[in-house]
């Protein structure tokens, strides 16, 4: 066996792909995935497989040629932007002298460099582990069979290699139980805001689209954003006052094409707060040429954690990357060339462009009206009177000898509710007759 070296630092990337050239975007971003997982990228070889070649996946004339090229640029570290059987990978770094990562190793160990929650490190962790079952071999020389008859060396006969399984088995059974108490902590968080009978929105999207930054904008909160693959791992809820109301928005992991099935399982319970919104923000690169393939991908993994039949608004997002690209709010589904059953808004988070549409279709899409009236509060009513301040509803306010007069502007959702509470008579006269929202 040949000494694995540690650094790991310039990596030869290989591209499988079938007929044809090579896509240059899916090389442009597995280059930028190893960038993001602290790589340098020493050469791209495109090996083109007909066949997949069951023992090293790629054939032997091609596999010479990557190992000529990486003793030439000196890499150490071969990426593979496949998912590689365990045979297939233990037999490449034999043959190429040099470890091998495939695409779900990479991913596996930027989501470790990225996570900074409690939680979001645990569900990496388990996700690593669940990978690493599968690639448990007889490699060293201490994986002999401990055989009675020498001091020290009598017992059952356990090889090191069932040991290390059986205590990355007890790991993960730990894991699980914490990460168990950790669902159970985000799920009674979760029961709390649906109390609060505030929309929820989530902005899912492909990773690197600007959902972060868009939150920020939203919010006014300091989550981490930045240019790079995979920036948010741990999601961020806050409470956004829009012009038509206030909404709970939470900010989640994002997408990318061939996400491990390791970490969707593993981040199940993080993705929930998409699967339990009442709207997905989907979030767009407006500049990326393959925008169409990763809304696609998107919808994909939402499909998969059981968020596909959300509704969405798709929120396309950098317009000002794009010469004389302006804000924009597509209300007609049918106007949409890319897409027949969604409506968009073409934004630009980062310079502020286009979020007064932004803020207008999300009124239009979770119904919140608006209540505008006169209403004369009695003395006794001082619970209500405070709710209203609370809500910084209260536009004019004049005492009288019979109480409070006031000029109210409030969400619809916040009157009904408001309305329907056992001192909140003097808010029903202002809303619509029959309206289902009151009792």
């Amino acid at each position: 066996m040949f000494e694995r070296s540690r650094k790991g630092e310039n990596a030869l990337l290989i591209q499988p792909h079938a007929h044809g050239p090579a896509d240059e975007g899916v090389l442009e971003e597995f280059s930028e995935l190893a960038r993001s997982a602290g790589a340098n990228v020493a050469m791209v070889i495109a090996a083109r497989i007909d066949r997949p070649n069951a023992a090293t996946l790629i054939g032997s004339g091609k596999l010479e040629e990557v190992k000529a090229a990486a003793e030439a640029s000196g890499a150490d570290l071969i990426l593979v932007n496949h998912r590689l059987s365990p045979g297939q990978e233990r037999n490449l770094e034999r043959a190429l002298e040099r470890r091998v990562v495939d695409r779900t190793g990479l991913i596996l160990d930027i989501f470790a460099q990225r996570a900074r929650s409690h939680e979001g490190k645990l569900q990496v962790e388990l996700a690593q582990l669940r990978h690493m079952a599968t690639r448990l071999v007889r490699g060293w020389t201490h994986l002999e069979r401990q055989r009675g008859g020498s001091i020290g060396l009598r017992g059952p006969g356990e090889t090191q290699l069932e040991t290390d399984r059986r205590l990355l088995q007890k790991r993960v059974e730990q894991l699980q139980a914490r990460l168990g108490k950790v669902e159970v902590q985000r799920t009674q968080m979760r029961r709390a805001r649906v109390r609060s009978e505030l929309p929820r929105v989530a902005l899912v999207g492909y990773t690197n689209a600007g959902k972060s930054t868009l939150f920020n904008t939203l919010s006014g909160a300091d989550a981490y954003a930045a240019d790079q693959l995979f920036a948010t791992l741990d999601p961020t809820v806050r409470r956004v006052d829009l012009s038509g109301g206030a909404i709970v928005l939470a900010d989640t992991v994002g997408f990318v094409r061939d996400l491990p099935h390791e970490l969707v399982a593993a981040f199940r319970s993080t993705l929930s707060e998409a699967r339990e919104a009442d709207l997905l923000l989907h979030v767009i690169d407006a500049a990326d040429p393959l925008r169409n393939e990763r809304i696609a991908q998107v919808d994909a993994v939402l499909g998969e954690i059981g968020a596909g039949d959300l509704p969405q608004l798709l929120v396309f997002n950098k317009i000002d990357r794009i010469e004389g690209a302006t804000p924009r709010y597509d209300e007609d589904p049918a106007a949409l060339a890319d897409d027949a059953v969604r409506e968009a808004v073409w934004i630009s988070a980062r310079d502020g462009l286009g979020l007064d549409l932004l803020s207008q279709a999300l009124a239009r899409r979770l119904g919140m009206r608006r209540i505008v009236g006169d209403v004369l509060l009695p003395h006794e009513a001082g619970r209500l009177h405070a709710r209203l301040h609370a809500l910084e509803a209260v536009r004019e306010e004049v005492v009288e000898s019979d109480g409070w007069r006031l000029r109210v502007d409030l969400a619809h959702a916040d009157a009904a509710r408001l309305a329907a509470q056992p001192d909140g008579a003097p808010l029903r006269p202002l809303l619509p007759p029959d309206d289902p929202d009151t009792i």
